[in-house]
């Protein structure tokens, strides 16, 4: 791609109109960064789409000060230039967020005023059963032994986006999996609370990112504008039309890498023929624990990983006041900064395995421990650890489930598009995670990604809770006692 043609071109648009946008500022403070337009804290190749979208009067800057690189009060098409030059010595080059060929068409789509609902019994007992299924049928249908982690919470967000597409047979299915038949209108309310009501700030943040990408191609699909709006409205979609082609795959890889924050940079290697929709979420978790340890907290023990084999790991040991509890297992719950999320770990008996423990597991069994912390003095030990995991048959596990009739072409996605070529239904559902957890906190992110295509008091008794063989864990959400992530460690990974 030729960037210095393409810039010239912004450039000698936004000098014809610098004197009608030219814009009085006061000086840049010292807490904030040059060139930093959006206001994230951050001097990149976003900054520069912000300030060239609110020359052309199509957007808006949230931080307009920074951007006054002549110094002279006013921004206008020349500090834009010094931007560029700016951005370029900074090793960013002109490496724009999208391509020219992707169309971002979130200007045409604003969301309108919904309403939310607050979690309760229903909604919580829905998600808890949907969230430990996709565990177990994830757990069994991989391999023995591997070290997985799920994020139930950012799959419910992509299929609940899908299923807002979907009719007749194939949406009660949906509502049945995702919801324990709770209707979908009702869901998309409990989703937008519990999405819209997450902290973000510098020591616990969970962010949650959603966008829709279709084919620019009317000869194959033309989604209906009300599945957008919906869409739009609750989970607050970025909306995308692209030709699908090798720079579609590097715009979404892009978008994806942002809003995991870099921890999962590539989401797609290619696009298959028949892929007319990808319906992504993605989400980033990042927390200080609330007491955190220090560098003589951490010493090397062993660890019996699921085959019997001793290694070597670093465990991370501190007294903790959270003790957890059933018939064929302890654990432990440690909060993270601010107490919204803590890290529950659950380990089996001796002589439990823990796929058959997490087999017979039950939703009422995993809510109640979740839900119950005893408080109690424990000496625990945490192993660090850090590993990706990419789910290779979601898709199977989810048919199973229940959904079996949205991955074939008989499926009803009426409500989300109509093709001349014939049905579009769900032809694959792709799921990575990451995380890595240490003396400081947690950071771990997921994305799911649907494609669509068409036919075409302190006890005298103190407990130990040492995790040195395998055990099950989650990242919970304290206000609706539900699990974010699920993750089990087998092995420490190398």
């Amino acid at each position: 791609m030729n960037y210095k043609r393409i810039i010239s071109a912004v450039t000698s648009i936004c000098l014809a109109v610098s004197t009608a946008t030219a814009f009085t500022v006061n000086a840049v403070s010292e807490e904030k960064l040059m060139g930093d337009a959006n206001g994230d804290g951050r001097f990149n190749a976003a900054d520069v789409v912000s300030v060239q979208k609110w020359l052309m009067g199509t957007g808006a800057m949230t931080a307009r000060d920074t951007v006054d690189f002549c110094a002279d009060g006013v921004i206008n098409s020349f500090d834009y230039i010094l931007m560029l030059k700016a951005l370029r010595e900074s090793g960013e080059a002109y490496n724009l967020p999208y391509s020219v060929k992707t169309k971002n068409l979130c200007d045409e789509y604003e969301s309108s005023a919904v309403k939310g609902a607050k979690a309760d019994e229903a909604f919580i007992s829905g998600q808890t059963e949907f969230y430990l299924e996709l565990m177990q049928k994830t757990v069994d249908s991989e391999n023995e032994g591997k070290n997985i982690l799920i994020s139930p919470y950012s799959v419910m967000q992509a299929l609940a986006m899908t299923a807002n597409g979907a009719d007749s047979n194939t949406r009660e299915e949906m509502e049945n999996v995702l919801g324990g038949g709770m209707e979908l209108e009702k869901l998309n309310e409990y989703l937008y609370t519990q999405r819209s009501s997450q902290p973000n700030d510098k020591d616990c943040k969970l962010t949650t990112a959603n966008s829709i990408w279709t084919i620019d191609d009317e000869e194959r699909i033309q989604v209906m504008p009300e599945f957008i709006q919906t869409n739009k409205d609750y989970f607050n979609a970025d909306i995308f039309t692209a030709p699908f082609d090798d720079t579609t795959v590097k715009d979404i890889n892009s978008w994806v890498n942002e809003k995991t924050d870099a921890m999962i940079p590539t989401l797609l290697d290619k696009i298959p023929a028949e892929a007319v929709m990808y319906l992504i979420n993605a989400i980033a978790f990042d927390a200080k624990w609330e007491e955190q340890y220090t560098e003589y907290s951490v010493h090397s023990r062993d660890f019996t990983a699921f085959d019997g084999t001793v290694q070597q790991a670093d465990m991370m040991y501190s007294e903790e006041y959270y003790y957890l509890e059933d018939d064929n297992a302890v654990g432990l719950y440690k909060y993270y900064e601010g107490r919204r999320y803590a890290f529950a770990a659950i380990m089996p008996d001796e002589g439990v395995e823990l796929n058959d423990y997490i087999a017979e597991l039950t939703p009422q069994e995993l809510n109640a421990i979740l839900a119950n912390p005893v408080y109690e003095q424990i000496d625990a030990g945490i192993p660090k650890f850090s590993y990706d995991y990419e789910a290779k048959k979601m898709k199977d596990s989810l048919m199973e489930m229940g959904m079996a009739s949205a991955f074939f072409p008989s499926g009803d996605f009426s409500r989300m598009a109509k093709t001349p070529m014939g049905d579009v239904y769900i032809s694959e559902v792709i799921h990575k995670t990451f995380i890595d957890l240490c003396e400081a906190g947690t950071r771990a992110a997921a994305v799911t990604v649907v494609e669509m295509a068409g036919d075409s008091a302190m006890p005298v008794e103190r407990r130990n809770v040492i995790l040195d063989r395998p055990f099950l864990y989650c990242i919970v959400d304290t206000e609706n006692d539900l699990p974010v992530f699920i993750g089990t460690l087998m092995t420490i990974p190398e």
